[in-house]
C-alpha cells in the first residue's frame, strides 16, 4: 500500500449532499479520510418520492453501521416483486430480500427520509462543519497534487476550495461532468412520462409488495413505504403512473419536475379497477402529484479526470425501472472507498474505481433504457397483445426466471454472488497516513 501521508492533510472535496455524496462522506470517515461536502441548497429537506434499496446497497449501509434497527425506522422491508397484466392476471412474481435468500433485506423507503438519515449521521460522526450548505461546485482544475474546486454561494459569491481529490456527486446537471465531457449529448428522453404521488391505502398481496400493472408503455407501479397505521390500517403507498408518447419533438414544457392536477392525466387509467386494486381511486387519493419525464444521459467513456471523479447520477443517471439508481450511488461510494484503501488518496484510486464500475454500469444505463426488468411486459405485448389466460403459454416460467436472473446479474444483486462476496471494505480498514 502506498504512503499517503502527504495527501491526508488536504480533505477530499465532495460536490453534492445527496444519497451518493453523503454515503461517500460516511465511507471516508470510516477509513480515516477527512472530507468536506458542498451542497447547493441552503437547507437540506426530505424531498423526493419512494425508492427501493436493493440488497447490494443495504449490505453497504449495514457495514456503515446503519442496519435494520435504523433502516426499519424510515422504511419497510420489501417481500415481493410482481408484474401483473392489464387483465389483472399475474405475469411474474418472486420473493425479495430476506425471503428470497439474501443475507440482507431490500427496503422500500422515501428518498427524502433516507437522505435525512444520512445527513444526520454525517453531522453526528464528522461534525457540523463537514457539510457546507448553500455552496455549489461549478467546476474544478487539477493543480499538481491538489484539485481546486470553483464554488458559488447562494448569495452569489465566488470562492475556491483546495483538496486532495474532488468527487462530483452533484446529480443530473453536474457541472463537473459537463466540464469533463463538454461535448456530451443533451439529456435523453425516450418518450415516457411519469406521474408520481403517495396515497394512504391498504397494502396488497404480501403487504410489502412492489407491483407493476399494465404494459411496457402504459403501466402503474406501486408499493408501500411505511408500515400500516395501527388505528386505520392504512400505509403510505408510493405510486408511479406512466405512459409513453411520441418524443420526436422533445420534452416540450421545459420543466423537469412540476406539480400537476390528477385530472390532467387520469384519463389514461380510467377503468383500471381490478377489485384488489382501484387505480383511479389510488391516483385521486394523493395530496400532491408531480410530473416527470423519464430521462437519462448517454454513458461517457470515463468518470475520471486527474484528481476529479464522478459518482451517482453525475456518473450514470438512469431510468428508474430497476430500482437501482440510489442503490448504485451507495455502491459507488463504497467501491471508491475500497480503492482509496488499496491505492491511497491518489489518482490511481480514482482510476481503479473507474475501471471497476464505469463500463458495467454504463451497460446497465442502456439496459434500463431498454425497459430493464419491465421488459417482460414488452414480451407479453409482443407475443399476445397483452391478452392472455395462461401466462405459461405466452412466456414459459423458465424463460421468465432466466430474464430476471440476467437483470439481477447485470445490476449487481444476483443472490449467490452477492451472498458469497467479501465485504467491499473490510472491518477496520483504514487509509494509511
Amino acid at each position: 500500500m502506498p504512503d499517503t501521508n502527504h495527501s491526508l492533510d488536504a480533505p477530499v472535496l465532495i460536490a453534492g449532499g445527496g444519497i451518493g455524496g453523503l454515503s461517500l462522506a460516511l465511507t471516508l470517515h470510516q477509513i480515516g479520510v477527512p472530507c468536506i461536502v458542498f451542497e447547493a441548497v441552503s437547507q437540506v429537506q426530505p424531498l423526493g418520492v419512494g425508492i427501493n434499496l436493493q440488497p447490494n446497497a443495504v449490505r453497504e449501509l449495514y457495514d456503515l453501521g446503519l442496519d435494520d434497527r435504523v433502516l426499519d425506522t424510515i422504511g419497510i422491508q420489501a417481500r415481493e416483486w410482481a408484474l401483473v397484466g392489464r387483465n389483472g392476471k399475474n405475469i411474474y412474481a418472486e420473493p425479495r430480500g430476506l425471503g428470497a435468500g439474501y443475507r440482507w433485506p431490500q427496503y422500500s423507503v422515501h428518498r427524502g427520509h433516507l437522505q435525512m438519515l444520512l445527513y444526520r449521521t454525517v453531522l453526528e460522526r464528522l461534525g457540523p462543519d463537514a457539510i457546507r450548505t448553500g455552496h455549489r461546485v461549478t467546476g474544478c482544475r487539477n493543480e499538481g497534487e491538489r484539485v481546486v474546486a470553483s464554488i458559488e454561494t447562494r448569495d452569489g459569491q465566488r470562492t475556491e476550495a483546495s483538496g486532495s481529490l474532488l468527487v462530483a456527486a452533484d446529480g443530473l446537471h453536474s457541472a463537473v461532468r459537463a466540464q469533463m465531457h463538454p461535448d456530451q449529448p443533451p439529456i435523453h428522453w425516450g418518450g415516457a412520462i411519469m406521474w408520481r404521488g403517495t396515497t394512504p391505502g391498504v397494502p396488497v398481496r404480501t403487504g410489502a409488495s412492489f407491483v407493476g400493472v399494465g404494459s411496457a408503455k402504459h403501466r402503474v407501479v406501486f408499493y408501500p413505504i411505511s408500515e400500516p397505521d395501527p388505528a386505520s390500517g392504512l400505509a403510505t403507498i408510493n405510486w408511479i403512473a406512466e405512459i409513453t408518447v411520441d418524443n420526436s419533438q422533445g420534452w416540450a414544457n421545459g420543466d423537469w419536475n412540476r406539480k400537476v392536477n390528477v385530472d390532467d392525466f387520469i384519463r389514461h387509467f380510467e377503468g383500471w379497477d381490478f377489485g384488489w386494486l382501484d387505480v383511479p381511486a389510488m391516483l385521486r387519493g394523493a395530496a400532491e402529484v408531480f410530473e416527470y419525464p423519464m430521462i437519462d444521459r448517454d454513458p461517457v467513456p470515463t468518470w475520471v479526470d486527474g484528481r476529479a471523479a464522478l459518482l451517482g447520477d453525475a456518473a450514470h443517471v438512469m431510468y428508474p425501472v430497476g430500482s437501482n439508481g440510489a442503490s448504485q450511488a451507495i455502491v459507488d461510494a463504497r467501491v471508491l472507498g475500497a480503492a482509496l484503501v488499496e491505492h491511497g488518496i491518489q489518482p490511481a484510486a480514482l482510476r481503479a474505481y473507474d475501471d471497476k464500475l464505469c463500463a458495467d454500469v454504463s451497460a446497465l444505463v442502456l439496459r434500463n433504457r431498454g425497459a430493464g426488468p419491465f421488459g417482460l411486459l414488452g414480451l407479453v405485448d409482443e407475443r399476445c397483445g397483452g391478452v392472455f389466460d395462461d401466462i405459461d403459454q405466452v412466456i414459459p416460467a423458465a424463460e421468465r426466471d432466466a430474464y430476471m436472473a440476467r437483470y439481477k446479474a447485470a445490476a449487481g444483486f444476483a443472490i449467490e454472488t452477492l451472498n458469497a462476496a467479501a465485504p467491499t471494505i473490510g472491518a477496520g480498514a483504514r487509509v494509511r497516513g
